[in-house]
């Protein structure tokens, strides 16, 4: 058994106590964090939604534009959540066109959008408002985590408006043996949770993802906030990320129920048995290229759930990226940063062969 001394554990201990006065103090002097800080234009609002352009920073190279669908949990900022580390900077500099939706902050008035009014309503109008702005036939769609989902949806029901799809840290098999979070949801009484509460708080929503790895998501980094005292800087971005975290809006309830119970219990995607408004999600019928982007070390979207997309739409034109990182390190890492946008700029703006068959003539 190895003796521990108690003058040492003592001093041990006050100077971890320093360590943390110090960062406390260095958290009180820290001007307010800036989120979402590339340039950018509001060209369409509905409801809580609202529809973002960015400004170029170089002449436009894809055939498209490209519209990012984020999920409807946490803030669509991560994607340009610094200025240094923005996957948005990254694919403005890369030549593309880039639109963005933010849901907003569903109240008590929302609780009964269902997924429906979400594909068919709010993405099909930002997809017909790009395509006249821009008049362009068609756009490619970003999607990210449950905004793959939609994006997948939505190019399902209305293929010819979409030219390409990019699916990040997306979802496709809810049942992988690895998904802990569909093993935390398919007990849940759905019916009674939403009947109860009306539209399911973020804090709820936040609270799951975090009891996933709780120890490093809410114990370890906190610990090791202690080493970050005397850096001004990495502060600084440990605030934006907690305060990006903890900016979790409240899903409509009848969108959580059919997702919810659609997807993580009863894996209706993947089996072609999901539909919305009556009309069945068939993957296998998507004919366009499609990229799907996944994170080796994710902990919210395991790789075995994502790279069943390859077998759900089961076509020639589909590839993959996979990336080393978590489900957020994509977004935010120096290396994912720089890596990423790049290889989807790249793949959306080279010719894909379906569609230089499409676009030939028949003596060509």
């Amino acid at each position: 058994m190895i003796g521990i001394e108690p003058q040492q554990l003592l001093q041990e201990t006050a100077e971890f106590a320093q360590q943390i006065g110090k960062s406390f103090n260095r958290f009180a002097s820290l001007d307010s964090v800036k989120h979402a800080a590339t340039p950018r234009q509001t060209k369409y609002q509905l409801d809580k939604l609202t529809l973002y352009r960015y400004e170029a920073t170089s002449e436009y190279r894809s055939p498209a534009p490209l519209l990012i669908v984020y999920a409807l949990v946490n803030r669509p900022t991560m994607t340009d959540l610094q200025p240094e580390r923005s996957f948005v900077r990254g694919l403005l500099d890369a030549g593309i066109d880039v639109w963005l939706i933010d849901w907003g902050y569903p109240d008590r008035a929302d609780c009964a959008l269902t997924l429906s009014d979400y594909i068919d309503g709010y993405l099909a109008n930002c997809v017909e408002y790009i395509r006249r702005e821009t008049a362009s036939a068609q756009v490619d769609l970003l999607g990210i985590c449950q905004g793959g989902v939609f994006s997948l949806c939505f190019t399902a029901l209305y293929p010819r408006q979409v030219r390409r799809v990019v699916t990040l840290v997306t979802p496709v098999d809810f049942h992988t043996p690895e998904f802990l979070l569909t093993k935390l949801i398919r007990p849940i009484d759905v019916d009674l949770l939403v009947d109860t509460l009306g539209n399911v708080p973020g804090s709820l929503l936040n609270f799951s993802f975090l009891s996933l790895s709780p120890f490093r998501l809410a114990g370890q980094k906190y610990v090791r906030l202690v080493e970050l005292a005397e850096d001004q800087e990495a502060l600084t971005n440990f605030l934006r990320m907690e305060e990006w975290i903890f900016d979790s809006p409240d899903m409509a309830g009848e969108t959580f129920r059919q997702f919810a119970q659609d997807c993580f219990q009863h894996n209706r995607l993947i089996r072609g048995e999901m539909k919305i408004d009556g009309r069945r999600i068939d993957l296998s019928s998507l004919q366009l290229p499609l990229l799907n982007i996944y994170a080796r070390q994710d902990h919210i979207v395991p790789e075995s759930s994502a790279r069943a997309l390859r077998r759900a739409c089961n076509h020639s034109d589909y590839s993959e990226l996979a990336v080393d990182g978590g489900h957020i390190g994509v977004f935010v890492s120096k290396k994912a940063c720089g890596q990423i946008p790049l290889s989807v700029a790249h793949w959306l703006s080279t010719p894909r062969a379906n569609e230089i068959r499409q676009h030939s003539s028949p003596n060509q």
